[in-house]
């Protein structure tokens, strides 16, 4: 992909009708607004096998629909898996939408990814309805500050989680599979909840000022970062439930984070207009990614270009996408400093996504609509496997450590490359 070339839009959804893989969805009544919301559009999620499509498209619905994108619409050498369990799908013919009603206004969504044979056996004890199989939940964060869990296949609805008193914002499972949830909330905490421990078992995590916008759970399931209303980026040990130690380095507040997926690294993006990426584990600032215009032919001065919302690495993790107030969604390569493609949208951007396998990015506008754009793919090289491979059993600290050449240390631990 040529630096500065333009996303091919490959369909948008539109909240409303019945699904058709026309992708045209259209509001059946009108949209009502909630003063802490605004608008009821903050939410889309992949599952992690890519077989499913979180929506929350207004009106307290989240819509739940198959991932089977039409051919015309995939990019060249594009393949969606749905990798779901055979056993899941077994007698039932193909897996159909669903409508999610969750009584109140929805903010964050989350999949689990599979569980272990321990939470399957709860679930079919207190929901003798849920087929015995490994299922595939999906969290939900609500303004009242309840969290809904909904089985997947079903519909079911196997959870009301209280504990929050304000709204719920930001929602991640842990990797591993173990169904740890953690929360984040206007209230200024993060609760840590063990759903395989009957639900009952809470860890509550204080020292946010400011309401808490977003979380990420790295993959190796060792830390925990947090984002709110304020210039410090929090991270937490996932072990011990403790501070480990704050990031200094935004000017405003920030209000998206994620963890690479060999955990190597954390980008954070702010209001400041800069995306910056960390080594976690040394605190060291890798790179800033900062925001200009990119055609003054769209300068609006009711836009404010500062206002980043959200971020997010590429499944090999080669790959950053951003959105923010200047409607432009952008891919960067993390060893440049300026994007490789971008996408212009008619509405402001409230988050974006990339599909598990690659190729797909989702992005969710303020009206409601989702669209879908082509992402970069690459065939990672033997180095990234090599460097991803060391990072998945070895922290930065373990491999400053080893017996080796400074050289190589620095090619193992930056995560993908020398940064300058």
């Amino acid at each position: 992909m040529e630096a500065g070339e333009e996303l091919l839009l490959l369909a948008e959804l539109k909240p409303g009708r019945p699904h058709q893989f026309d992708w045209e969805l259209k509001p059946g009544r009108p949209h009502q607004f909630d003063w802490k919301s605004s608008c009821e559009t903050w939410s889309i999620a992949f599952s992690p096998d890519g077989s499913w499509f979180a929506w929350s498209q207004g009106h307290c619905i989240v819509k739940l629909i198959p991932w089977l994108l039409e051919e015309q619409f995939i990019p060249k050498g594009f393949e969606a898996k749905n990798r779901s369990s055979k056993n899941e799908t077994k007698g039932q013919g193909s897996p159909k939408e669903k409508m999610l009603d969750c009584g109140q206004i929805v903010w964050g969504v989350a999949f689990s990814p599979w569980p272990s044979p321990p939470s399957k056996k709860l679930w079919a004890h207190n929901h003798p309805q849920v087929p015995d199989v490994f299922c595939l939940v999906l969290a939900m964060g609500l303004n009242d500050g309840q969290i809904k869990i909904w089985e997947v296949q079903t519909g079911l609805l196997l959870l009301n989680l209280s504990g929050h008193q304000d709204v719920v914002r930001d929602l991640s499972f842990t990797p591993s599979g173990s169904l740890i949830l953690v929360s984040t909330s206007r209230d200024k905490t993060l609760h840590i909840w063990y759903l395989n421990k009957h639900s009952k078992q809470i860890q509550v995590l204080l020292g946010h000022l400011q309401w808490v916008y977003c979380c990420s759970i790295s993959p190796d399931c060792s830390m925990l970062c947090s984002v709110a209303e304020e210039k410090s980026v929090f991270l937490w040990s996932m072990r011990s439930h403790t501070l480990i130690r704050k990031l200094e380095g935004h000017q405003s507040s920030v209000v998206s984070c994620e963890s690479s997926p060999n955990s190597a690294l954390l980008v954070t993006a702010s209001y400041d207009t800069n995306v910056i990426m960390w080594d976690p584990y040394t605190s060291k600032r890798m790179r800033s990614l900062h925001h200009t215009q990119v055609d003054s032919a769209m300068d609006d001065s009711n836009v404010h270009i500062s206002s980043l919302r959200s971020v997010c690495f590429s499944p090999e993790g080669l790959y950053l996408a951003t959105v923010a107030d200047d409607r432009l969604l952008r891919i960067w390569a993390l060893e440049l400093k300026t994007p490789i493609a971008f996408a212009p949208v008619t509405n402001g951007l409230c988050c974006c996504t990339f599909f598990p396998h690659g190729g797909v990015i989702a992005t969710e506008i303020r009206d409601g609509h989702v669209q879908f754009w082509t992402a970069p793919r690459v065939l990672s090289s033997l180095k990234h496997l090599r460097r991803k491979a060391l990072q998945s059993f070895l922290t930065t600290y373990q491999v400053l450590a080893l017996p080796i050449p400074k050289k190589m240390k620095e090619s193992s631990h930056t995560g993908l490359f020398n940064f300058p």
